[in-house]
């Protein structure tokens, strides 16, 4: 029993479980919400979210009540860098990749300098570095759409490319399985949850917790960054705030995957049908007709109460 108790009261579980009844709700008061056609459009959204989330995680996972709150505006960035350096050619997508990962990689970059050395704690850092880039996006563009999506690009976010799936999922799971080995199977993944679960322990038995934690803000960047430039591909063109949903939405997905926000325990698998899960909650409060202000109050109480039930952890670790 008490077994029985413990695999129900996994976040895992208790997610997959909320999507197929969110999935019978929105087919009740729609039908054809959970057709086969529609789950394949809310997988695609709930990718490009994935990917964001993923860096999140990372960062999340590394303790200290790490936040990445600038990845709305990397991904923001990253798009209008990937659509000018494209232009709607398939030829300028390999040079669109390094200009978007080197965007993500630089700014990630920054942030985790300015959290070790300098010691802005995490909240601090990113949010001011996402003024930083909210700035920067308006001097650069006023709001106006920059730039354009390849062809192929388009395709292979929207398009069917292996068994019926888009390469967007593909990459996704790809990601998923990429993500699973390193947390699990290498020393760097013992790291993470190492500086996760306590700092001053890992600092004693000799890892390099300040370049961890850097690594850690790159790698968020880096996911943000691809997150922009798929988002490119699914919208064809960038706007400057294209990103913002993300900053929230990455954090619910997170712990909605069971990842306490004190770190040093969970992993990416969870956070995938966090992800899933927030994608279909939030189609729908849209078929509902929410406007855009209400579900951002729904996201916002839904992270209040998951940081009240689980979310925190059984007590921030030092």
């Amino acid at each position: 029993m008490s077994q029985a108790l413990s695999f129900l009261r996994n976040p895992l579980v208790v997610a997959l479980a909320l999507i197929v009844a969110l999935l019978v709700l929105g087919n009740a008061l729609s039908p054809g919400f959970a057709s086969g056609q529609q789950i394949l459009r809310l997988l695609i959204v709930a990718a490009l979210l994935g990917i964001v989330a993923a860096g999140q995680n990372l960062v999340i996972l590394g303790g200290r009540e790490g936040i990445d709150l600038s990845v709305g505006g990397v991904v923001s960035l990253s798009a209008i860098v990937a659509g000018n350096a494209m232009n709607g050619l398939d030829a300028g997508i390999p040079a669109a990749i390094l200009a978007c990962v080197a965007t993500g990689a630089f700014f990630g970059l920054l942030n985790g300098l300015g959290v070790t050395l300098l010691r802005i704690p995490p909240l601090v850092m990113t949010l001011g570095m996402l003024g930083v880039l909210q700035g920067l996006l308006v001097v650069i563009r006023q709001g106006v759409p920059s730039g354009r999506a390849a062809p192929a690009l388009s395709e292979f976010v929207t398009r069917p490319f292996l068994l019926g799936l888009p390469g967007i999922i593909w990459l996704w799971i790809a990601i998923g399985l990429l993500m699973a080995f390193i947390l699990n199977r290498t020393v760097l993944g013992h790291r993470i949850y190492a500086i996760g679960s306590n700092e001053h322990a890992a600092f004693m038995a000799g890892v390099p917790v300040r370049r961890m934690r850097v690594l850690l803000f790159v790698l968020s960047g880096v996911f943000s960054a691809i997150a922009g430039f798929c988002l490119l591909g699914y919208s064809g063109s960038s706007f400057a705030n294209v990103g913002e949903q993300y900053m929230l939405a990455s954090i619910i997905a997170v712990v909605l995957g069971g990842t306490p926000l004190s770190g040093g325990k969970g992993g990416y698998t969870g956070t995938m049908a966090g992800a899933v899960l927030l994608v279909i909650l939030q189609s729908i409060l849209t078929t509902i007709n929410i406007e855009e202000s209400g579900r951002q109050m729904v996201f916002g109480a839904t992270l209040l109460l998951l940081m009240l039930f689980y979310g925190r952890g059984r007590g921030l670790r030092a």
